[in-house]
């Protein structure tokens, strides 16, 4: 297994992403789409998770295909990313069939960003206009770490942002992922400079500094981001859930929704490896999965395997370089991992 030409999810032929963000809000919208409907499923570890149209994804509801996947910050508010994508995927004639109506099926999730120093103080909800420019930016190159859904996003002890990274695998099936990392735990070692997800780096994705050679590690869980989170929100806030990883894992082998249910299911083993503590009850961790369909399994039931490990491999590897690449901007609660 290699990584693909841009080692981003978009390597998945046919997957295109978009993001839009507002520094002032200190917080963005990633949209996931392609010019044809795809299978898509879900899995939640996280207990405090905030979701939108996740239900029809599993195996048993009847809506086949979807037209896209949103991931955003803004808490709850968040959510209305998917109405600025409904509308623009509306305004292109896509969406399910209901007679002489179409309805565009986008699920979405989101993470909490809503005390991260930036202004909160709108009158009208921004996010469903952040939800139609990603999408109307769509494309196969976007950027990550300060950008998009991780526009506000913060980890421990250092911020977090956007990530991606993708695998093509022996068969010539492409995997990918799409991360907002916005975790309660820390996404590096004591230090900060050595990421969890050390093991799994291909040619120095995120600074090459190899695993931690300390022993006894995943014990301490200091959090510059709770300390800061209730200076901002007072002493009673809960801030221990107020996180969340979420994420989208995209392959071009034709999937069912319960074989993409599974990819989203192993996946969540990329998430565990990469950040210290993970899907606690404060975490809202999910991964979406999504199939184009485009390339047939030789072994539809052993071909499932290589690309759930494929899948974990690439999630991994994508929070660390959601961290890797954020930017320090002004009134940032938390250093960056190139700067701390």
């Amino acid at each position: 297994m290699i990584p693909g030409p841009r080692n981003l999810i978009t390597d998945v032929p046919g997957i295109l992403v978009g993001n839009a963000q507002d520094a002032t809000l200190k917080s963005g919208t990633t949209v996931l789409t392609s010019d044809s409907p795809f299978t898509a499923a879900v899995h939640v570890m996280g207990g405090a998770p905030g979701t939108r149209e996740t239900d029809l994804l599993a195996p048993d509801k009847s809506v086949a295909r979807i037209d896209a996947l949103v991931l955003s910050g803004g808490s709850a508010f968040g959510l209305d990313a998917c109405s600025g994508v409904m509308d623009a995927l509306r305004a292109k004639g896509r969406g399910f069939p209901a007679g002489p109506a179409r309805v565009p099926l986008v699920p979405g999730a989101i993470l909490f960003d809503l005390l991260n120093g930036g202004r909160k103080d709108w009158e009208q909800n921004p996010y469903r206009a952040l939800g139609r420019a990603a999408f109307d930016g769509a494309a196969e190159a976007f950027a990550l770490g300060t950008s998009g859904a991780g526009a506000g996003a913060l980890t421990a002890m250092l911020k977090g942002g956007l990530g991606s990274a993708s695998l093509v695998l022996d068969s010539g099936v492409t995997v990918g992922a799409l991360v907002a990392a916005n975790p309660m735990g820390a996404v590096t070692t004591p230090g900060e400079r050595h990421f969890w997800a050390a093991p799994y780096e291909i040619g120095g994705e995120y600074g090459g500094l190899g695993p931690d050679p300390s022993a006894g590690l995943g014990r301490s869980l200091d959090s510059r981001k709770l300390a800061a989170m209730q200076t901002l929100g007072g002493a009673a806030l809960p801030a221990e859930h107020a996180n969340t990883t979420i994420a989208i894992v995209a392959t071009d082998a034709a999937l069912t929704k319960a074989q993409c249910q599974r990819l989203a299911t192993a996946a969540h083993d990329g998430i565990g490896r990469a950040i210290v503590p993970a899907h606690a009850p404060g975490d809202g961790d999910l991964v979406f999965a999504a199939s184009t369909g485009a390339r047939a399994l030789a072994q539809p039931d052993a071909g499932l395997g290589p690309l759930c490990h494929a899948a974990a491999l690439c999630l991994s590897r994508a929070i660390a370089r959601a961290v890797y690449h954020a930017r320090p901007e002004p009134g940032d609660l938390l250093p960056c991992w190139a700067a701390p």
